[in-house]
């Protein structure tokens, strides 16, 4: 495939007049199937991770598996993502783009339907690993598709679309997991990519030129950056996502992994940044609107993939629903997206992108602190709001937020800017919600000892309520006045912890809409110009 090169021109901004005779650069359709195509395998990977995680609990009962050793399912599939990356681009150098985006679409497609057959945890864990290769080959060279083949006046269209698997799919997934697994059975999950699966490979087929592999170029690869990335990078993912049930340091397993990581990516970094022909340019974060791009990206997410943690995770503990339940709340953080995302770029061509940018921030900012009152009661009503909120927030910042970071990226630069955008962004993810599972835990503590400070037996309200709530179970058929007394005591301690957790879900959102204040600040420090020129000045 012969990729356009990267302009120099950035995004106009409003108010920018073209000249009648400068016509709008045409796109032929075929470029436009392999963008979609490729847009479409992103979405399908994205959506893939949060189906499984919304339907986690019962693929470990299908298979036997425990809840703790279960965590794999996830944890598998997401080491081999966060590791495949960063080689992407240079291995779609080394093999061509087609060959390795139609073999990857063809394995990921088998793969995901090989995973509903699997019979026990390591078959599981093995499957999830291998798919987790070939699905995290399709977003970051969906995302390089963009701007390589796009000249810079359509990249907003083609941002848009790649935003429906950033914003979109994360959003969407728990509603689809939920719903196939409560009617159909959990093997569903998988069995979904099948249709959009085929249709993806037909357009990638009819729509990627063929050009010669460059097998050379594993002679010349920079094999200490990838060992020490791919090293590194997996024993974070490890303490990340399983430190939290291993007491995260008090565990020896996490502390030898966590000194693993330490050690491999500083070696990673500087083998980068000494080698001449490194893996990935680390060199384009010292450009001002990249570098910035990629703070704002990791920080939105922590918030993106923290949101969509938490919120499951409090309506199934405090409000006791069930998957298709969660799904249908958390629809409302998905559909507007539908309908706002398609009009991003023609807003991109009326008001300047940092605008819009920092709009979509605060909006998101803003649906995380309406959240930071919970009570008893709130539940799937009161969340509306907050969600449509969220939602027109991740519509207006994801697509703008790429155009100003990349803008100016030299299409020979194109495979590692992919790379590190969405490495940051899954990054921030699963550090996002080890983050939060750690707060919530230290906050739910907190919380529980300051409430049982106020229920004391010298308290007239206290032994009220206890004398109350044994009365309840002696009228419901618990003869002895002792045993009655003790089920009171244990209800008043639910109560207490329940009451805790309510508050500490309250203080997450406090965090993430934290996250998002720092993601408006990091954008508010793009460059100032009347459109982005592009040069990547730093």
């Amino acid at each position: 495939m012969t990729a356009l090169p990267a302009t120099v021109d950035g995004v106009p901004s409003a108010g920018t007049e073209r000249a009648p005779s400068a016509a709008a650069p045409t796109v032929s359709a075929k470029t436009w199937i392999a963008v979609a195509g490729a847009t479409l395998g992103a979405f399908m990977a994205v959506l893939n991770i949060q189906i499984v995680n919304a339907s986690l609990a019962d693929i470990q009962g299908g298979i036997g598996a425990g809840i703790d050793d279960g965590g794999w399912i996830s944890t598998s599939y997401l080491i081999a993502e966060i590791v495949v990356i960063p080689l992407s681009g240079w291995l779609a150098e080394v093999f061509s783009i087609r060959i390795y985006l139609l073999t990857n679409a063809f394995l990921f497609l088998v793969l995901s339907a090989a995973c509903a057959f699997a019979q026990d945890l390591p078959q599981m864990i093995a499957l999830r690993a291998v798919q987790g290769f070939t699905g995290g080959v399709l977003i970051p060279m969906a995302f390089t598709l963009v701007i390589t083949l796009l000249p810079k006046a359509k990249q907003p269209i083609g941002l848009a679309l790649f935003a429906m698997t950033a914003t979109f799919a994360p959003a969407i997934g728990p509603t689809i997991g939920g719903y196939l697994t409560e009617n159909f059975g959990w093997e569903y999950i998988f069995y979904v990519n099948v249709v959009p699966g085929a249709v993806m490979i037909g357009m990638l087929y009819v729509s990627l030129e063929a050009t010669p592999m460059k097998l050379s170029l594993l002679r010349e690869g920079d094999w200490p950056g990838i060992v020490t990335m791919a090293i590194g990078l997996s024993a974070l993912q490890t303490v990340l996502e399983e430190g939290n049930k291993d007491d995260r340091f008090g565990s020896p397993f996490i502390v030898r992994f966590a000194i693993i990581a330490a050690i491999a990516l500083p070696m990673f970094t500087l083998i980068e940044l000494t080698s001449k022909k490194p893996l990935l340019n680390l060199r384009l974060l010292v450009r001002r609107n990249f570098g910035f791009g990629v703070l704002a990206n990791f920080l939105l997410g922590i918030a993106l993939y923290g949101s969509v943690y938490i919120l499951p995770v409090y309506l199934s503990r405090i409000q006791g629903y069930n998957s298709e339940q969660i799904g249908m709340v958390l629809a409302w953080t998905a559909l507007p997206q539908l309908v706002l995302i398609p009009l991003v770029p023609q807003l991109m061509k009326r008001i300047h992108p940092r605008i819009v940018i920092g709009v979509g921030f605060a909006l998101f900012a803003a649906s995380n602190f309406m959240n930071i009152h919970m009570t008893n009661d709130y539940a799937a009503d009161q969340l509306f709001w907050p969600n449509v909120v969220r939602a027109v927030g991740q519509a207006l910042c994801f697509a703008p937020l790429s155009a100003v970071a990349t803008a100016g990226v030299e299409s020979q630069n194109a495979g590692s800017a992919s790379a590190l955008f969405n490495m940051t962004r899954n990054l921030g993810g699963a550090i996002g919600i080890a983050a939060l599972q750690t707060l919530l835990t230290k906050r739910e503590q907190y919380h529980s000892n300051m409430l049982s400070q106020s229920v004391s037996l010298f308290d007239q309200a206290t032994c009220t309520r206890l004398e109350q709530l044994a009365q309840y179970f002696v009228d419901h058929g618990v003869v002895d006045h002792v045993d009655a007394t003790h089920r009171a005591y244990v209800a008043i301690g639910h109560i207490v912890q329940k009451q805790a957790f309510i508050l500490a879900f309250s203080d997450t959102y406090y965090a993430l809409g934290a996250a998002l204040i720092g993601a408006l600040l990091a954008g508010l420090l793009f460059k100032k110009s009347d459109r982005l020129d592009g040069t990547g000045a730093h």
